[in-house]
């Protein structure tokens, strides 16, 4: 198809698009859209960075039925960024497992008191791979900006390398490849694949638990990376001493180098993340009190922090409203409730927090307290946990303790767990609020 055929196909479809969605919805999300080619059965469209991920989840069918009914078969969408559409971003054939995303790059990472150790060792890391700290290893819980750093990482190197070949993937990914090259008799290239790089960045290592045979072939491809000089980083959603079921020997190797953890961001830092997201995303915030309305509703994952203010400013769009306080309390109030407060001063102890949550889940504060993993001990852990952080004063280091001998990153894992499922589970946040009610009346 010619360029000027694709291009007045596309207008068609355009057309298509406003009359199904309407034109303020059309001219806020979809007016951006470019046409990058049209390949018989596949559309490739570029849209801005920041909005690729809502424009694929809110508007992914309806591109697909207008594209359908302008060409008259059943099309593909692909919304990628400008210049890559779905490609890897750059040409070096290493990068061709995880293209990179634009968005994640240094000079977009807000540096603040939870992350400040893991960007200085990541910057140092891209300037002189193999020098620094080998390996590096980032851990933290979802949504701190992990995956962010691996990316900077890889973009700064093949951008100011000078050719070095930076090998970018993800466990899952990794054990996906080994289990074909076995199956297919191709272990050699995917061998050469892995252990032929200068910087090797591998994504959430904890998805290699529990995988007898993806964890020795890891554990031989660390060894040959090693031994040749490259740069290792990694990352997880916990310490390597917490990854209890990968094999001790990775454990330890893991372990060799720097490990630097993330935590949740503070509310300073949740608050310039917000400033930033607006102002990549062009979004006028007249109203400063909206930023920190969000930054205080969300205050354990910036994935969700950032999804929070596309859904306010959608629902402004789509309702015709500002972006103002009352209009962000109204979407925030269905997503991220306010924490009920206890109606006591006197802060309940973290054993009255056991006996309560243990009493209310029909179960012992042994069974609390034990290694179970059970899901009808799990959850009330989580929960009991939780409230000791939110209630009782005590640190999370002495609240985890507290809960079995259990380590810091496990407690505030639970924690991040709870307020992620109060946050999308009407069921669990009714549930919470009658604990606190609980034990506002226990400790009157």
């Amino acid at each position: 198809m010619t360029n000027a055929s694709a291009e007045n196909t596309w207008k068609q479809i355009s057309d298509e698009l406003r009359s199904a969605v309407g034109p303020s919805l059309f001219d806020v999300w979809l007016a951006p859209l470019k046409l990058a080619r049209l390949e018989q059965d596949k559309l490739y469209l570029e849209a801005p960075v920041a909005s690729q991920a809502w424009i694929s989840q809110r508007f992914g069918q309806v591109l697909k039925s207008s594209a359908a009914n302008v060409i008259g078969n059943e099309v593909e969408v692909h919304v990628g960024s400008p210049g890559s559409t779905d490609l890897p971003a750059s040409d070096d054939p290493m990068l061709a497992t995880a293209a990179l995303n634009p968005k994640y790059c240094f000079e977009q990472f807000v540096i603040g008191n939870g992350n400040r150790l893991a960007h200085s060792a990541a910057l140092a890391v891209a300037e002189n791979p193999g020098t620094a700290y080998n390996p590096l290893f980032i851990c933290g819980p979802p949504g701190v900006g992990k995956t962010h750093l691996l990316h900077s990482i890889a973009d700064y190197a093949t951008r100011h390398g000078n050719g070095v070949r930076v090998h970018l993937t993800g466990a899952e990914s990794f054990a996906n490849e080994f289990i074909s090259a076995l199956r297919g008799g191709d272990i050699n290239a995917f061998k050469s694949r892995h252990r032929e790089a200068d910087i090797v960045l591998v994504d959430d290592v904890q998805f290699l638990m529990a995988k007898a045979k993806t964890e020795e072939e890891f554990f031989h491809t660390f060894n040959a990376l090693r031994e040749t000089g490259a740069q290792i980083v990694l990352t997880s959603d916990r310490p390597p001493r917490d990854l209890d079921r990968l094999e001790e020997r990775l454990r330890d190797r893991f372990d060799s180098g720097l490990v630097a953890e993330i935590t949740p961001p503070d509310r300073a830092t949740r608050i310039a993340v917000l400033r930033s997201r607006a102002q990549l995303d062009q979004i006028l915030i007249e109203d400063e009190s909206v930023l920190e309305l969000i930054a205080e509703r969300v205050d354990h994952n910036l994935r969700a922090l950032e999804g929070a203010l596309i859904r306010i400013v959608a629902y402004a769009s789509l309702t015709g409203r500002g972006v103002n306080e009352e209009l962000a309390s109204e979407v925030l109030d269905g997503l991220f409730p306010t924490k009920a407060p206890l109606a006591t001063t006197q802060k309940p102890s973290i054993e009255q927090i056991r006996q309560v949550v243990a009493d209310h889940y029909s179960i012992s504060v042994a069974e609390l307290c034990s290694a179970s993993r059970r899901a009808d001990i799990v959850w009330p852990r989580q929960v009991a946990i939780f409230l000791s952080r939110e209630h009782s004063g005590a640190s999370l280091s002495k609240i985890a303790a507290a809960f079995g001998g259990r380590g810091h990153s496990t407690a505030m894992n639970s924690c991040r767990r709870v307020s992620e499922r109060v946050s999308a589970d009407p069921e669990a946040r009714d549930d919470l609020r009658v604990l606190v009610e609980i034990l506002s009346r226990t400790t009157n």
